[in-house]
């Protein structure tokens, strides 16, 4: 109804800033950035962290001590250390131009964020409706803003949930974005930066070591970027992309370049930590998936075992508690795709994998469902489809069948004749009847399969084909 002149968003988390994306660009004349809430300040490490939980997937720690690792962990204000999907979030919306540059990884309460937010009010009034200049999101956002986006994703080592987010987010601009896209970029762009799960360092070290100054500058230098890409404010990316400088509560622009200051963190595109950034697709008779290796042992990128078949985390998690998981074993859990029950992650999963494979143990895990930003050195084929519910392949997957799970081939194979089998039908249970399921019933009929982000915009169909 021409209320608004332009929209300042303020999501941060996993599927919450896709989803400001995907409704801004529905509403595509209007002005629109982010500011973000920044990192909460780190408290113990992430690696200390995983190690808790290990060991109470053990029953070697109890409950109250978990938790009291948990609030240590997550302490404070802003997004989690670690380089997940909320901060892969941050770094997407800085390199697609709708956040103000270096602003994704400062604290919430320093007195930079402040200034930095500051900033992000001017420039947006600066293009509003009723300014001469205006400028919005729909002329904003094209295939570059995504290109560079998917750069970013590889250069930094970021979550494989974006290999669902990207694409739908593309979607609502129009633009067809596939997983071979992904493929293709990642073999030139090299990982230059190591934050945990990826590396020991957190976003606060990420940051202090030089950050996404020094990452930008080093994609732009090498070519990398698109720098003719614009920002939300309606500047090219190569114009954005400077030093902050603060002057008191005053922010200036330099071109000083900047250095690493850990080489540990952050290298050169010249001497990266790997020549690929670190995502493959997978095919073969049990469907198309994906999978991330950036922090998976090159020991463990070949996995052929026999499968053991869930139908949730849940029924993982009591196998595990058995000792039913003490051998070489491709974990398959299906039923966890778009139309089934909406994706859940399965991030709890990891500790349990990681001990199995800590033992000495070839471990893999096959899934249509999502894996956490944060999954680890546990090879994971996900976002499988045609998902279970579809009638997939996985759907007649048993146990003790020869799954083949290559990562440096890009082949997921099973030793299996399926034409004597039917696909499993999940029994009913509370998970699959009730209030609750029944409200989104809509939604998963009408979800797209993984490729295209799990989705139910209106735009995909145009891209069945």
């Amino acid at each position: 109804h021409n209320v608004y002149d332009a929209v300042i968003s303020l999501g941060i988390c996993d599927k919450i800033v896709p989803g400001i994306v995907i409704g801004a660009l529905s509403h595509g004349h209007l002005p629109m950035i982010f500011i973000p809430a920044g990192p909460m300040s780190t408290g113990i490490s992430n690696e200390q962290k995983t190690n808790v939980r290990k060991e109470f997937a053990r029953n070697q720690v109890g409950r109250d001590e978990l938790l009291r690792v948990e609030s240590e962990a997550y302490h404070g204000e802003g997004t989690c250390t670690f380089y997940g999907t909320a901060n892969s979030n941050q770094m997407l919306m800085e390199i697609m131009g709708l956040q103000i540059p270096s602003s994704s990884f400062v604290h919430p309460k320093s007195a930079s964020r402040r200034t930095f937010n500051s900033e992000a009010v001017k420039r947006i009034l600066s293009v509003s409706r009723k300014s001469e200049k205006y400028f919005c999101i729909g002329k904003a956002l094209d295939e570059r803003s995504f290109v560079n986006a998917i750069v970013g994703l590889h250069a930094t080592g970021g979550s494989t949930n974006h290999l669902l987010h990207l694409p739908a987010m593309a979607a609502a601009a129009g633009i067809k974005l596939l997983w071979e896209d992904f493929e293709d970029l990642s073999k030139v762009v090299p990982l230059i930066a190591r934050i945990y799960p990826n590396g020991r360092a957190d976003v606060n070290q990420f940051h202090n070591a030089g950050g996404m100054g020094f990452v930008l500058q080093e994609l732009i230098s090498e070519g990398l970027l698109d720098t003719s890409a614009k920002t939300c404010w309606g500047n090219n990316v190569l114009d954005s992309f400077n030093l902050p400088i603060f002057d008191g509560a005053r922010l200036n622009w330099s071109k000083t370049r900047v250095e690493s200051s850990d080489k540990n963190i952050l290298r050169h595109v010249s001497k990266p930590f790997e020549r690929t950034g670190g995502i493959k697709v997978l095919t073969g008779n049990l469907g198309k998936a994906v999978i991330k290796t950036s922090s998976v042992s090159k020991d463990h990128l070949k996995v052929s075992a026999r499968a053991r078949v869930f139908s949730s985390q849940l029924e993982v998690k009591e196998a595990f508690n058995s000792g039913l998981l003490t051998d070489d074993v491709i974990v398959v859990v299906r039923g966890q795709g778009p139309k089934a029950n909406g994706m859940p992650e399965l991030h709890s999963l990891t500790p349990m994998l990681g001990i199995i494979q800590d033992k000495g143990f070839k471990v893999a895990l096959v899934t249509d469902g999502r894996m956490s930003g944060a999954s680890g050195k546990i090879p994971a084929a996900i976002h499988l489809y045609p998902e279970a519910l579809d009638g997939g392949p996985i759907s007649m997957v048993e146990d003790g069948d020869i799954i083949t799970l290559d990562a440096t081939e890009g082949t997921l194979s099973i030793q299996a004749d399926f034409s004597q089998r039917e696909p499993f039908v999940k029994p009913l249970d509370t998970q699959t009847v009730g209030f609750g399921n029944d409200l989104f019933s809509v939604l998963r009929k009408n979800a797209v399969n993984a490729e295209m982000g799990g989705g139910v915009n209106s735009l995909f169909s145009d891209f069945s084909n």
